[in-house]
């Protein structure tokens, strides 16, 4: 029967970084709702983004299709309304389908939800607060936090649903995103000092030269907007200024002297900061980021905990499928860096907690490796409905039941398309990792990022990490004599993988070279 089948609700936030989940146990804020569904669920450790970059990965997730097969491989991208994704199959099949929250996959008629029964989205990356929605019925603005009234919308639609049948919600809400507004209700929250990652102060040698180049730096890249502060009007004779605006690209570092004259005010109490080191100015700058980040994860807590109540309330818990999970991960002070983009783990690994009481033991752990483009698929079996084969992904069903298949894949591929990203100064790069080691490969053709200079024989550049070894990614040992069985099984694997799903590489074969 049609209501025997699991209702799924799917939450999605924007840059949550698993670290800053409690259950995932780093320490460093608290999140008993989020805890919830891995403490009555299971929680998966080796969640990875085929693309970590927002636009790339909702494509992925909704089409289970790899980044180059459905068409949108930049932030840029726009998806094609009239191609296939998990919500039509699930609709196609007696579900009722939601979509609510931030969409970014496109705007007008030929980009908007499609498959979807109801949806209300936020156009672009949405405002924190009296966002506007675009619906089916047009542009309205509602008054409010946007984490609320993404729940509350939701909330209604569950209300409003056909009960004699399932429901397939995808809640995606805009927090954590930059610029980390946060709901006044938590200000006094994370006043305590967070400690500072160990490889805050990263000098990235021994890495691919992109990881230098970078421009995601907390010490010299966030602007004062970031940080929820403002500067007095004047010239130099007030003193030294950060940048405002976080598409400018050139840094404004200042000198160790010039330090001292700079004044920072907090734009909401009128509190006055000053410095006298550099390295004064680049921990407040970390422990202000950290404070607005986690206070806005808060206000995704309490609402999470809003719908499971709410799951409870109406019965609907027992046969209700929660997933909690980000759109990548975010790089959190680790390597000096805030943002994402980069295969490396903190930006790679996605959180992901799944609740569903009738096949999933309470407290259970997930080693085994997952991708975005793996949901889809999955949706797909949980619904009794046929995984079609425009899914590239594969169900992992099988793996919240705690039980994994013989022949169960353990690899992750990543492929980042910008190739002229002058705001981050990110490079293009694919890979791919298994349960130990991590093969990334560098390049951008076009040469025009900062540092990339044609015929430069470092453009394109190899890294090999050993992550039980070196689970920091401080020490690239692809040219390590001790490693070279190592290289030579990760570069096959990769080559093995693009084979598989269709991508084309960039780099000289492996068994065009090596007899």
């Amino acid at each position: 029967m049609a209501n025997e089948r699991p209702n799924i609700v799917f939450i999605m936030a924007d840059d949550h970084a698993a670290k800053s989940i409690s259950c995932y146990g780093a320490g460093i804020n608290h999140t008993p709702n989020l805890d919830r569904i891995a403490k009555e669920g299971m929680l998966f450790n080796h969640c990875y983004v085929t693309n970590s970059i927002c636009t790339p990965s909702r494509a992925a997730i909704l089409t289970g299709q790899h980044n180059h097969v459905n068409d949108v491989m930049t932030l840029d991208s726009k998806i094609n309304k009239r191609g296939p994704n998990v919500a039509k199959q699930l609709r196609s099949h007696g579900y009722q389908t939601a979509m609510v929250g931030k969409w970014h996959l496109g705007e007008g008629k030929e980009h908007e939800p499609s498959g979807f029964d109801y949806w209300d989205v936020v156009p672009g990356q949405g405002e924190y607060w009296d966002p506007s929605f675009i619906g089916q019925n047009g542009t309205r603005n509602i008054p409010g936090y946007a984490t609320d009234i993404i729940t509350d919308l939701s909330l209604d639609f569950i209300k409003k649903r056909d009960t004699k049948r399932p429901f397939f919600l995808m809640c995606h809400h805009k927090a954590p995103h930059r610029s980390w507004e946060y709901d006044p209700k938590h200000k006094d929250l994370y006043k305590e000092k967070v400690k500072v990652p160990d490889t805050f102060t990263d000098d990235y040698k021994n890495r691919a030269r992109a990881a230098k180049l970078a421009k995601m730096r907390v010490a010299e890249d966030m602007t004062y907007f970031d940080l929820g502060i403002v500067q007095p009007d004047g010239g130099s004779e007030i003193g030294e200024k950060m940048i405002n605006a976080w598409w400018w690209t050139d840094r404004k570092i200042p000198a160790p002297e010039d330090v001292t004259k700079l004044k920072l005010i907090d734009k909401q109490d009128g509190t006055v900061f000053t410095f006298k080191t550099p390295e004064e100015l680049a921990d407040f700058k970390f422990q202000r980021y950290m404070q607005r980040y986690l206070r806005t994860i808060q206000s995704v807590d309490d609402n999470v905990g809003r719908l499971l109540d709410f799951l409870d309330a109406e019965g609907l818990a027992e046969n209700t499928i929660v997933i909690y999970t980000s759109d990548q991960g975010f790089f959190l002070g680790e390597h000096g860096w805030f943002d994402k983009r980069f295969m490396y783990e903190e930006s790679f690994q996605m959180p992901f907690m799944i609740r569903y009481p009738k096949e999933i033991k309470a407290g259970s752990v997930c080693n085994d490796i997952i991708c975005n483009v793996d949901f889809a698929p999955t949706f797909c079996d949980f619904a009794n409905v046929t995984i079609p084969t425009f899914m590239q992904g594969v169900s992992f069903r099988s793996l919240v039941q705690g039980k994994t298949p013989e022949n169960w894949q353990q690899v992750a591929y990543h492929r980042y398309w910008m190739h002229n990203d002058m705001i981050h100064n990110a490079y293009a790069h694919y890979g791919v990792r298994d349960q130990r080691y991590k093969l990334i490969y560098w390049y951008n053709e076009d040469f025009c990022l900062e540092g990339a200079r044609p015929g430069d024989a470092d453009q394109k550049e190899w890294e090999l990490f050993d992550c039980d070894e070196d689970p920091l990614e401080l020490f690239n040992v692809y040219d390590d004599p001790k490693y070279q069985d190592v290289r030579r099984k990760m570069t096959l694997m990769l080559e093995a993988k693009m084979a598989e799903i269709g991508d084309v590489p960039v780099h000289e074969m492996l068994s065009l070279t090596v007899s």
